[in-house]
């Protein structure tokens, strides 16, 4: 199995299995001298962790990171940055009633049809269990950030489960994190509770959609055509599990507006160009405005269900599969601090490639767009 990479200076490879004995990231690219350490990394590994609570999976993982290599006296030295999670509540018996079907929705078919061999423990590399990998080098993404521009703010919520939507007129900051679905909707948090409790106690899943929004990002960061912002920042939420679509701003809304409604009026601030609205989501030609960057992506329900379905064998024969096991009625909620991190990785990765291209430098007049 090739391409476990993605990044183009600030480079992530992750490693490792659902029921191996671990999982893990190697980071290569990060500067030297951004203040590290194991805490600083577990911050963020414990808000996407399991068995936090009754709405995700009851599999009990510390996640608990330890660095490798990569840092001396508490500070990165530009070399290869190893970040090793041990998995320690493994349960792989769970999976041997699925070890010759295919569950429905899953990648198990595809694995089996490409490779001719699957781990069906878990999934194996298709589990989400491999998104720990990724808050890890996210974690340290964040803190090379804070050292670079020290202003930018990426912040995840849930925006909708299932049909059910917060309502933009009490979004509230705060309640992001005073509820365990992220939301930033009170009584939208106290109605999902409610929906997904009947769900869960069912042995059904269901899908949701996260927003992620970078605050602070300085505009100029990006490139046209093939290196742009929201191309790499698409591919990364992308390539989460579970997830089926993504946009940027107004996304595929954007469709139905007219060109009238869909411009972002420009008008010269005090501290530079200031935007009437926000439907380009802060990227323009790939290239970031200086505004939030807004990005939503949508994430299916979790295949793995108490709901009967009917399926193959490996031999082709027509069967029924129930999957036992402990696993997340809406993994829309853990996906939240996984889009953080894969935001993260892709904003320092671009700061590094614009530092890299013009230095000090963003844009010819100073006054306009510095």
């Amino acid at each position: 199995m090739s391409i476990n990479s993605f990044g183009h200076l600030f480079r992530v490879t992750t490693w490792g299995e659902s029921h191996g004995p671990a999982i893990g990231a190697t980071v290569d690219g990060c500067p030297p001298g951004v203040t590290i350490d194991e805490g600083l990394i577990q911050h963020w590994l414990d808000r996407r962790k399991p068995g936090q609570n009754k709405y995700t999976t009851q599999r009990r993982e510390a996640d608990e990171v330890r660095i490798l290599s990569g840092v001396f006296e508490g500070k990165t030295t530009g070399t290869p940055v190893q970040l090793m999670i041990e998995n320690t509540d493994q349960r792989s018996k769970d999976y041997g009633d699925i070890k010759d079907k295919f569950r429905p929705g899953h990648a198990d078919i595809t694995y089996w049809q490409k490779y001719g061999i699957r781990d069906y423990r878990g999934g194996g590399r298709s589990s989400a269990r491999e998104t720990a990998s990724r808050v890890a080098a996210g974690g340290l993404a964040r803190e090379a950030i804070r050292a670079i521009a020290p202003n930018v703010q990426i912040t995840g919520y849930m925006v909708q489960m299932g049909p059910h939507k917060i309502d933009r007129a009490r979004f509230d900051w705060a309640q992001i994190t005073a509820n365990p679905f992220w939301a930033p909707d009170a009584q939208a948090a106290t109605d999902w509770a409610a929906y997904l409790d009947k769900l869960r106690k069912s042995g059904n899943s269901v899908g949701a959609v996260i927003e992620l929004v970078a605050r602070g990002v300085p505009a100029g960061i990006g490139a046209p055509v093939y290196g742009k912002l929201d191309t790499d920042l698409a591919a990364a939420c992308m390539s989460i599990n579970a997830v089926k679509a993504v946009e940027i701003g107004a996304g595929m809304d954007a469709a139905t507006l007219t060109g009238e409604a869909n411009a972002d009026e420009i008008s010269m601030g005090p501290d530079g160009p200031e935007y009437s609205s926000n439907h380009a989501g802060g990227i323009l030609g790939g290239i970031s405005t200086g505004q939030d960057i807004v990005v939503r992506f949508a994430v299916k329900p979790t295949s793995s269900i108490l709901k009967p379905r009917q399926t193959i064998t490996k031999s082709g024969q027509a069967t029924e599969i129930i999957t036992k096991g402990r696993h997340d009625p809406c993994v829309g909620i853990r996906a939240v601090p996984v889009g953080e991190a894969m935001m993260a990785c892709v904003i320092l990765d671009h700061l590094l490639l614009h530092r890299g291209q013009v230095g000090g430098q963003v844009g010819e007049n100073q006054g306009l767009i510095g």
